[in-house]
């Protein structure tokens, strides 16, 4: 069990996180739970095993000191970081007039420099374990939705996963960008049929994570079959 892989994953609180914290407890992994709601995340928690098998560390992952304390918890909890999922970020209705300002900064703070500060926190630790880098991308990361600043961000995080790929290339850490289509998770407001289900999501994250150490998944692109775009 001491040897047993970790896994840090930011947005766990729920969706796409929480699915994959799930598949990976069953793989054998332990957990460091990051997300800033703290009932939920201990909740997951204790579900999955109790601090022997994950924890839960409430974090904001737009803020550096945040970061920096839950890769230094998964250390003094478990000794080593195999694996880190940034996966915290939401998103914002369609159209340059709506949503707020505030809301648009919010929202490119935890989507662009959120996953970028978890990833930077992390290196060191998974340089000694010959790691992986997981970021949640889009499609909306592939193409222009009209009107999207989240769109936007996505683009930014598809680029984020080249670029953090090609500067760690000789360090035995493999990077992965997850692209899922329209998911049926609290993102949206009007859950509907033709829509992934968080666990389709996080069957993709674990196959990435459970290929041999010289196969890098860079990218995976999954849609709902319904999905035209």
């Amino acid at each position: 069990m001491a040897h047993d892989p970790v896994l840090l994953i930011t947005g766990a609180s729920t969706g796409i996180g929480a699915a994959t914290a799930r598949h990976a407890a069953q793989a054998g992994y332990r957990l460091v739970l990051g997300a800033r709601s703290a009932d939920k995340l201990e909740a997951l928690a204790q579900e999955l095993g109790g601090p022997e098998r994950a924890i839960a560390v409430p974090t904001d992952v737009t803020e550096w000191d945040d970061n920096e304390a839950i890769v230094a918890a998964a250390i003094d909890t478990f000794g080593r970081l195999d694996a880190v999922f940034a996966n915290a970020g939401f998103g914002a209705k369609r159209g340059w007039l709506e949503e707020t300002p505030e809301h648009w900064r919010d929202m490119v703070l935890t989507n662009v420099l959120g996953p970028a500060y978890t990833i930077r926190a992390a290196i060191p630790a998974l340089k000694d374990t010959k790691g992986h880098v997981l970021i949640t991308g889009s499609v909306a990361g592939r193409r222009v939705l009209p009107g999207s600043l989240y769109s936007a961000t996505k683009w930014a995080v598809t680029a984020m996963g080249e670029a953090v790929r090609a500067d760690l290339d000789a360090t035995g850490i493999r990077t992965t960008v997850i692209e899922p289509g329209m998911v049926d998770t609290p993102f949206f407001d009007n859950p509907g049929e033709g829509r992934l289900e968080p666990d389709d999501v996080a069957r993709a994250v674990m196959y990435a994570l459970s290929q041999p150490p010289h196969v890098d998944v860079n990218e995976i692109l999954i849609r709902p079959t319904a999905q035209p775009g």
